[in-house]
């Protein structure tokens, strides 16, 4: 039987600080056994650019599982049945892998860049580099917001401390072991936080699924009514249009957009980018997955969240069927997941701040090192303090993520063209994105109803978007021919069954169509250019802001894969 309304364990306002004490006093503890007297400022950004396997698959898979990517994925389990985990764990879970193959491109072309942003000024000049930094500017805040909210939502549920003093001790608490060190702090507990990730996964949610009750609960919750015939149909085409679908395109945006990856991509060692995306990979896909099977088993049990609140329910499933001991697991693990990622938000707006705003605006010679490292640490302070406000005045997040997330499809085909094709030029790029933001925003929230010759023109752009999304995805893997046939037959077959379809969906339509239009306008403004652009200019124009211990790196020894080589100080090419 469900558990009665309101019954669930608490660990206390002393369970709660010890626990976090202790997670938070070791991680610092780690921070401060690698922080230098003298920081480096390349180090403090990337780590040297040479991390090994072990620390940069950990550090990747860790912060792409972010809270939030437990919550919704509970949530998707508890809206769409069984294949809602599945829709959004796998399709999350193949955008890392879609990665790599762009990765190993644009670390050939920049070997020694920081941000995506200082490598867009490279190619093409300011404003395209502050498109690309303020969205992430913008997202970062957003996602630093999302996961202190998270945070003290879960310890004012699991304890009597309130949501303020929750999200104070979680925001410090970060902040203080990555301000030591910056990158290198937060990669290297990355790979601790991980392993406590996966391990309380591997314990928590087989826990939940015996004591709740074991198979027998399908059976019970299929005969009780709790599940319609779309929510127990494992490939229900609803999950797949309303969750599925937006989110494949929605993550590949992520995946190409976002500083907090850029910056994983720009620190492991270059030959070892493929095997640490295929591990992170699978690590993502299989926890977020299995964690939303917590919202699929609150569906079959007739479980009604808390407060109405479905972000609830992940806590609600632990503390209502779990022992005291296996709640404070479940407590690590989340809190193990917002830190992961809340690190790498400060460590990747310290970066933009750094090389982009700082770095690239006085010249890489004339560039501080000292200066430079200061302003990064101020910048997370100013970023923390951001972050705090926006969750204590309960800003709609949502509505905010939306907007990045839509941003980030509009640069996703101007991004990766200008990594491949030399005829794209500043002008195409700026203009395509902002085209593309201008179509978006009237679609997903609905300014122009979608009826009429404006649903057909948006209906159009939808279609053309499919293709664009599964071009980009064929490209990457096989090369453009593959990509051009994979893109014209999705384009094709979908003509006489998208139109009077995609109107139905205004999620999916909108980022479809941030697709289609910035890759019409950017192809169109270039493919007649006279640019040739030469691709070696951006390894001169990006590179190393300290070079006072050059000496030193030359003599010391290589990384020979298996290690995180933290300590390693870059050399200038």
């Amino acid at each position: 039987m469900p558990p009665a309304p309101g019954d669930i364990s608490q660990l206390g306002t002393v369970g709660i600080l010890v626990l976090l004490l202790l997670f938070y006093g070791g991680t610092m503890w780690m921070s401060v056994t690698i922080s230098r007297k003298k920081e480096n400022a390349d180090g403090y950004m990337t780590a040297g650019n040479r991390i090994g396997f072990g620390v940069s698959a950990a550090s990747m898979t860790a912060t792409w599982i972010w809270a939030s990517s437990m919550y919704a994925s509970v949530t998707a389990g508890y809206t769409y049945g069984v294949s809602g985990p599945i829709h959004y764990g796998l399709w999350g879970a193949l955008m890392i892998l879609f990665i790599y193959p762009f990765g190993k491109r644009i670390r050939k072309v920049a070997p020694k860049a920081h941000t995506l942003a200082e490598v867009m000024y490279a190619r093409h000049g300011r404003s395209s580099q502050l498109m690309l930094a303020g969205s992430n500017v913008l997202g970062s805040v957003i996602s630093l917001t999302s996961n202190f909210i998270a945070g003290g939502a879960l310890i004012a549920m699991l304890s009597p401390l309130s949501f303020g003093v929750g999200i104070l001790i979680v925001a410090a608490g970060v902040l203080l072991y990555t301000l030591w060190s910056g990158f290198r702090a937060s990669v290297l507990t990355d790979f601790a936080q991980v392993v406590a990730m996966l391990g309380a996964a591997v314990v928590i949610i087989p826990a939940v699924f015996f004591v709740a009750g074991g198979p027998s609960m399908f059976t019970e919750g299929v005969e009780a009514g709790h599940v319609t015939p779309e929510q127990g149909n494992f490939f229900s085409s609803d999950a797949f249009m309303n969750q599925g679908a937006p989110y494949i395109a929605a993550v590949l945006a992520y995946a190409i957009g976002n500083q907090t990856i850029a910056q994983r991509l720009f620190a492991v060692r270059e030959d070892l980018i493929k095997p640490t995306f295929i591990t992170a990979t699978i690590g993502y896909g299989g926890t977020v997955i299995g964690v939303g099977m917590l919202g699929v088993m609150a569906l079959y049990l007739g479980i009604s969240p808390m407060d109405g609140d479905v972000n609830n329910l992940m806590p609600q499933m632990v503390g209502s069927y779990l022992p005291l001991i296996l709640v404070a697991i479940a407590f690590v693990m989340i809190i193990g997941s917002l830190s992961s990622t809340a690190d790498s938000d400060l460590s990747a707006l310290s970066s933009i701040v750094m090389a982009d705003m700082y770095g690239q605006s006085v010249g890489r010679d004339k560039a501080n090192p000292r200066t430079m490292v200061l302003i990064g640490r101020l910048t997370m302070i100013v970023a923390t303090g951001a972050a705090l406000y926006f969750a204590t005045a309960k800003f709609n997040i949502l509505d905010l993520l939306v907007f990045v997330g839509a941003l980030w499809g509009c640069l996703v085909f101007p991004v990766i063209a200008s990594f491949y094709w030399q005829k794209v030029t500043n002008s195409a790029f700026t203009v395509s994105v902002i085209a593309a933001l201008v179509v978006f925003l009237p679609v997903r929230f609905q300014w122009i109803p979608l009826t009429g010759a404006w649903a057909l023109v948006v209906e159009l752009l939808a279609i053309l978007g499919v293709g664009v999304v599964l071009g980009i995805m064929a490209f990457g893997f096989f090369g453009l021919r593959p990509a051009l046939v994979t893109g014209v037959v999705a384009t094709i077959a979908l003509l006489p069954l998208g139109f009077g379809f995609f109107r139905d969906y205004e999620t999916l339509s909108g980022s479809l169509v941030a697709y289609s239009v910035s890759f019409l306008v950017c192809y169109l403004m270039s493919f007649r250019s006279g640019r040739d652009f030469d691709f070696s200019v951006i390894r001169d124009v990006t590179g190393d802001f300290d070079h006072e211990d050059e000496a030193a790196d030359a003599s010391a020894p290589a990384d020979d894969g298996e290690g995180p080589s933290l300590d390693a100080v870059p050399s200038r090419d």
